[in-house]
């Protein structure tokens, strides 16, 4: 196929969909509020639409291989916060590490449950025009790791730090694909 550029263009009818359109919303898990995770959709800065793997199982016979389709697993997610100076989504996400397992005590403070620390979260894609055109939403959802926050006596910057959630699985909203039998 020779290069043309008025079918390439005629391929992006919309123009393209832009990275910078999207919201975070995080849910606090049922066991207990935890204040700040209103502000999400403001401060978190960065973040990406999920991934998920399917493993590839290589079984052998006679000397050779096929590949079978094996399970999913999901990576853990990162987004980037803007933190202000009421520090509320950083004491939201070091408070609710607190009660998944205390600094100093060992223990979990949401019960013995996982469903009690364990949330939802959502991220949001929208169009040019300002409609939703992607959801995707974090099942069984917590913050694994809380970065540190730089600090420098010559930086002229706002303060930034990453979390990286652990959660079961995402669902894509509004989408013919198909759940499964078992969601």
């Amino acid at each position: 196929m020779a290069f043309n550029i008025n079918q390439f263009r005629g391929e992006l009818e919309q123009g393209g969909a832009r990275a910078a359109l999207f919201e975070v919303v995080l849910t606090p898990p049922p066991g207990g509020l935890l204040n700040g995770l209103e502000k999400s959709i403001f401060m978190v800065r960065t973040a990406q639409l999920p991934s998920s793997t399917v493993s590839t199982l290589t079984p052998s016979y006679f000397g050779r291989q096929i590949k079978l389709a094996g399970n999913r697993t999901f990576e853990d997610w990162t987004v980037t916060v803007i933190n202000d100076e009421d520090f509320k989504l950083r004491n939201g996400f070091e408070e609710w590490h607190q009660r998944i397992n205390g600094f100093t005590s060992n223990v979990r403070d949401f019960g013995a449950s996982p469903e009690q620390y364990k949330a939802q979260a959502k991220v949001r894609q929208f169009s040019k025009t300002g409609d939703e055109i992607a959801e995707y939403t974090f099942v069984g959802f917590y913050p694994s790791n809380i970065a540190a926050i730089d600090l420098a006596w010559d930086a002229d910057a706002i303060e930034e730090f990453t979390v990286t959630w652990s959660y079961d699985y995402w669902i894509r909203s509004g989408t013919n694909i198909p759940q499964g039998a078992a969601s």
